[in-house]
């Protein structure tokens, strides 16, 4: 029996009654999850869901020893769960969930904010935030893209891709399992990602344990039966990917960018034998990806201040200098697809993707130094909506910047020192 309050025909997780609660967890238990997945029971914290008055968008950050949320318009602490070690964060897709990548599998984190569609209106719900025993079972987990209504895991450790469809991720949870999913395995096992495309199609990055080169397109299909119909491997050390307005796919090269659409593959050169732009940030609304730029190749840490613009309609490049370094967690775009970049001398700088333009500078933190340790807590930016969080570790706290005013609107102390941030629009 779920729990379905007001008139909602789905709810994300049920919650048994009392009585049922333990033969619902032998049952669920002992039904064998498809592929690789571990299913177990559904958070019970469901029980207590109370209906919103509107979708209430949270934000979730890591900690050493845990996960905490926040309301995202007050910015007040909602709830969280304990867990140890390095935990990288990662939407579902579903505006509820987030992936937790543990190493060993890709753990499914519950808001505990959702809204549901009820005919010609919707209904939106909040309920205290769970960890859930729902996940991927994985071999060094690694990126999450959601891209076409797909969201895609890339196990690093064994060249495994495997996506599901978003849309069927609430009516799974609900039934105490998760979706079932497409996997297909790379010919050798690297530090990769992977993207499915508007048509069906799969973008893989190629190489191996001990170097990366490029990217392969795959035909539409399941599983092996994909067959390859285009690659490029003028791409070495290929890191990361972003999607532009109309389509366009990019991953990053230590030499420049690789740029798919309209089924062909374009290289996009930096003008340095050695320009490394291995972060990337796009935006639906504009067709410029914002990049990182590096020029040192023998730095244990360089700290760039120039980033790159590249324009996925005319396949160009275009660098800017900041005046002030930055970090691979420092990149973001706006509502109307700006680029955001913050600076390690604290300000937010808005740019004018198309010219490069730095519109305004918004003073957010105190001026910082990025670590020569990339898994060390830094200032890290976050986007929802028209508003940009962005977290300072120095002073355990979490700032909001109004992208539209240009200044920030409301800052607040946090309990535990953040790490990395992602959100949900609830």
């Amino acid at each position: 029996m779920s729990f379905k309050p007001c008139h909602s025909l789905h709810l994300t997780l049920p919650c048994p009654p009392a009585a049922a609660v333990g033969l619902s967890a032998v049952l669920l238990t002992a039904c064998a999850a498809p592929g690789n997945q571990v299913a177990s029971a559904p958070s019970s914290s469901t029980a207590s869901a109370k209906e919103a008055s509107a979708p209430t968008p949270r934000l979730v950050y890591t900690y050493d020893g845990g996960l905490a949320v926040l309301d995202a318009k007050s910015l007040e602490a909602v709830g969280g769960a304990s867990l140890e070690g390095f935990n990288r964060l990662n939407p579902a897709g579903d505006g509820r969930h987030v992936f937790v990548s543990t190493g060993d599998s890709f753990r499914l984190f519950d808001s505990g904010a959702w809204t549901e569609p009820h005919g010609d209106h919707s209904h939106s719900y909040t309920t205290a935030p769970a960890l859930t025993d729902l996940k991927f079972v994985a071999d060094k987990a690694g990126h999450v893209v959601l891209h076409a209504g797909k969201a895609v895991l890339f196990n690093d450790g064994s060249g495994k891709v495997e996506s599901f469809d978003t849309s069927a991720l609430a009516a799974a949870v609900d039934d105490g399992k998760l979706p079932a999913t497409d996997i297909y395995t790379t010919p050798e096992a690297h530090h990769g990602v992977a993207v499915e495309l508007e048509d069906g199609k799969l973008l893989v990055t190629l190489g191996n344990e001990e170097s990366r080169t490029g990217i392969a397109i795959l035909s539409a299909g399941k599983g092996q039966d994909r067959t390859e119909i285009a690659r490029n491997e003028d791409c070495p050390g290929v890191h990361g990917e972003a999607v532009a307005a109309g389509g366009a796919v990019v991953v990053g090269c230590t030499n420049g960018m690789l740029v798919y659409k309209d089924g062909a593959i374009t290289k996009v050169a930096s003008p340095d034998s050695y320009g490394r732009m291995g972060n990337q940030a796009g935006s639906e609304k504009s067709p410029v990806i914002l990049g990182d730029y590096k020029v040192d190749k023998a730095a244990k840490l360089e700290r760039p201040t120039r980033i790159s613009l590249v324009n996925t309609e005319t396949a160009s490049l275009h660098l800017v200098d900041l005046g002030t370094s930055y970090s691979f967690r420092s990149l973001g775009r706006g509502p109307a697809g700006e680029a955001l970049v913050l600076g390690t001398d604290g300000g937010l700088r808005i740019i004018n993707p198309l010219s490069g333009a730095v519109t305004a500078t918004v003073p957010v933190v105190a001026a910082w130094e990025e670590s020569e340790t990339w898994q060390d807590p830094r200032p890290t930016l976050f986007v929802q909506g028209t508003t940009a969080f962005v977290t300072e570790p120095a002073t355990q706290s979490l700032h909001a910047v109004d992208l539209k005013a240009g200044k920030v609107t409301k800052s607040a102390k946090l309990e535990h020192t953040p790490n990395e941030l992602t959100g949900v629009t609830g």
